[in-house]
């Protein structure tokens, strides 16, 4: 079974509550998410138009930095379930431990799959994977590596879901030197809006236009569309939440700390931390109603993403205390 944060219903099987009672942060979701603009009536009524989702795409562009081929998509996840089928299956190998959906996908589409530890033990693979920033322990690959590995393997998938505070690690603007990198980006984390089912793969036009075909003619809601465009040209937004993230994941880690969690390591929106007993840290918050994400091939690791407001906040270090 493909374990994954945001499973609130198992948490409140094991441990009760209601929806509202729950801190959930296992997922690396912002919790303060971007202001869902006035919605037009076009956008719940009518069938999304090439236009609106050029205009979604020019917006992407600007964000990400990127001249090459954008496709818009129901959340990264689609890109990942996608990009498999596009040839034939051979073998895969993925830079690990990372998100466990990449190699579930390949293996489903027939691939052949072995994770690998380090960047050079990818080399030689007809695709390879690697999440950067990566998920759970925020590893970095620089830009560099990733474009003379992009020569060294078939097709190089680079799935940058946590990647909008980090935009010097970014792929996005050197896709046209690579006619064989896909680059995988999620909007539903960093501005909060999971729900709305929105994300981009990036790639070369050749690229583009087979996964527009796999996609079909509306691959994403006029929901996605109005406010993924207005969220993305909002950079003084985009600009302050990094500011405010930043400062947040030092006070998290102060918190952990201060109960004897060693920190790993993360991202923006999520810490990793090593604990004596994972279970039973997990545990002792699910006792206060937030939930944490631990894995099932680690017995010390948790994950947690970063509550949003003050009381969350100190409902986190009461829990901990």
């Amino acid at each position: 079974m493909r374990d994954h944060g945001g499973n609130i219903d198992g948490a409140k099987a094991l441990f009760g509550g209601a929806d509202a009672d729950w801190i959930d942060l296992s997922t690396g979701i912002n919790r303060v998410p971007y202001n869902i603009p006035q919605l037009s009536d076009t956008a719940w009524q009518s069938l999304p138009t090439r236009a609106a989702i050029g205009r979604l795409t020019a917006a992407a562009a600007h964000a990400y930095r990127c001249t090459a081929g954008i496709l818009p998509v129901a959340g990264a996840q689609a890109a990942i379930q996608m990009i498999p089928r596009l040839g034939r299956p051979g073998q895969a190998r993925v830079l690990a431990p990372t998100y466990n959906e990449h190699a579930a996908c390949l293996r489903a589409a027939g691939w052949r799959v072995e994770d690998v530890s380090q960047v050079q033990d990818l080399i030689g693979a007809d695709l390879a994977v690697v999440v950067n920033p990566n998920n759970p322990d925020g590893r970095e690959t620089t830009p560099t590596a990733l474009m003379e590995l992009s020569r060294k393997v078939g097709q190089l998938v680079v799935d940058e879901s946590f990647g909008d505070a980090r935009p010097d690690l970014s792929v996005a603007p050197d896709i046209e030197e690579a006619e064989n990198l896909f680059v995988l980006r999620s909007f539903g984390k960093f501005y909060g809006l999971a729900g709305l089912r929105l994300g981009f793969v990036l790639s070369c036009m050749k690229n583009i236009n087979q996964l527009t075909e796999m996609s079909g003619p509306w691959p994403v809601s006029g929901l996605a569309i109005e406010v993924g465009e207005k969220a993305l040209l909002d950079s003084d937004w985009a600009t302050k939440t990094i500011d405010r993230l930043r400062g947040e994941i030092t006070h998290m880690d102060a918190i952990a700390s201060a109960t004897d969690w060693e920190v790993l390591g993360g991202t923006e929106l999520f810490r990793l931390y090593r604990t004596p007993d994972a279970t039973c840290a997990q545990e002792r918050l699910a006792k206060s109603q937030i939930w944490s994400r631990i894995f099932p091939w680690s017995p010390h690791l948790i994950r947690l993403g970063l509550p949003g407001t003050m009381h969350e906040w100190t409902r986190l270090q009461e829990a901990l205390r």
